[in-house]
């Protein structure tokens, strides 16, 4: 395993000079994200999506970073909902979009070749479109042409990850417009302030001892984490948080959900990265040998760390329980994080800022940049923006 430095996360020189792109002070900037987004939306004329009139289905056309805004629109719109929600990164644009049909493209540079390519081939099919972005870009000239509503983002120094919540605005005002569900204004200004209330506390001014998300970043360094939701916040949770911890840490982290992974999770928990699955003959200097020097030894193999999220689905409630005693008998550290009451959207949130505070302290602890990796950018640098 490799070492984590704890004092890095601490020392205020030390994660300045590692996180060269302010990647923490653009996670607190959620909020503000919020709430400049929501505004530039009701300038931009929202409520002219579709002509206000209700689509037959939505696409929701994002890639990388960006990705999550497809989940959390899922996640926010009812089961129910007659008009169904899908998502695509990349052409070709389904077969089944048409006039009839919406298709929120999302690209904070307003460049990324899937979604930029997926709004102009639904212009070129008639389809409706809102687009989110940076003004005066090429995702901007296609929804202009194609008499659509672009909403712009100013531009910055934060990435698509960092951006979550400004992109994901318009898309969720768009929903409300449209009646495929309930995001008012005040549900928006909620939302907004427990993002805010989050960055308080994982600032990193917070000792670790106290800061909610160092302390996860701790936990998740002892091992490998496994990251499982509940229902469809929780899914959408779990599914950003294996983005942030592989994009930002560069920490693999197979994520599910309950109770379609249950059967996946509880499998691994004899498996070879678990105690109970350690052979006889490793268990001496194992990760829990109280003698192991890790300077002399080496770091310990690693183990399994189970992260929970969850939003209180009663439904799920004897299961999770079942999943955390399974995992505890095998020697599974769980680390487990329920948002608290409230409007999905808000809860989702919480949960989403927790994790991608501690993602980024992980990152900080390993003294790698949360916002630079140098294979990704010579990956761009060679493709272009197909991968931002």
């Amino acid at each position: 395993m490799p070492f984590w430095d704890e004092a890095l996360v601490d020392d205020e020189v030390e994660w300045a000079r590692i996180d060269s792109r302010d990647t923490l002070r653009a996670l607190a900037t959620a909020g503000a994200q919020m709430r400049a987004a929501a505004a530039s939306a009701q300038a931009a004329g929202i409520d002219r999506v579709c002509a206000g009139e209700r689509p037959r289905g939505v696409l929701v056309a994002a890639l990388g970073g960006s990705a999550a805004v497809a989940d959390v629109v899922s996640a926010i719109v009812d089961a129910g909902s007659p008009v169904p929600i899908a998502a695509a990164g990349t052409l070709p644009l389904p077969g089944w979009v048409g006039p009839l049909d919406l298709v929120v493209a999302v690209s904070r540079s307003g460049r990324a070749a899937g979604p930029l390519g997926l709004a102009a081939e639904a212009a070129r099919r008639g389809g409706s479109l809102l687009t989110v972005g940076a003004p005066d870009s090429p995702l901007a000239e296609v929804c202009a042409r194609a008499r659509g509503v672009h909403v712009p983002l100013p531009a910055g120094p934060v990435s698509s990850r960092t951006a979550l919540w400004g992109l994901l605005t318009p898309a969720l005002l768009a929903v409300d417009a449209l009646g495929l569900a309930r995001v008012p204004r005040s549900l928006v200004e909620s939302t907004a302030a427990r993002l805010d209330a989050a960055a308080a506390a994982y600032r990193p001014s917070s000792e670790a001892f106290v800061n909610p998300a160092k302390l996860l970043a701790a936990d998740l360094a002892a091992g490998l984490p496994v990251v499982l939701g509940d229902g469809p916040v929780g899914a959408a949770a779990a599914r950003r948080a294996a983005a942030m911890l592989a994009r930002t840490a560069r920490v693999p982290a197979p994520a599910g959900s309950l109770p379609a992974a249950a059967a996946e999770v509880v499998a691994l928990l004899d498996g070879p990265f678990t105690s109970s699955g350690t052979p006889a003959a490793d268990a001496f200097g194992g990760a829990d040998d109280i003698f192991r020097d890790p300077f002399l030894d080496g770091p310990p193999d690693p183990r399994l760390v189970l992260l929970l999220l969850h939003s209180g689905v009663a439904a799920e409630g004897d299961l999770i329980e079942s999943v955390t005693a399974a995992a505890r008998a095998g020697g599974v550290r769980v680390s487990e994080h329920r948002a608290a009451p409230g409007h999905p959207l808000e809860q989702l949130a919480e949960l989403v800022a927790l994790v991608d505070f501690a993602a980024t302290y992980l990152a900080i602890g390993f003294g790698l940049d949360p916002a630079v990796s140098a294979p990704l950018e010579a990956l761009i640098e060679r493709d272009g923006d197909r991968y931002r």
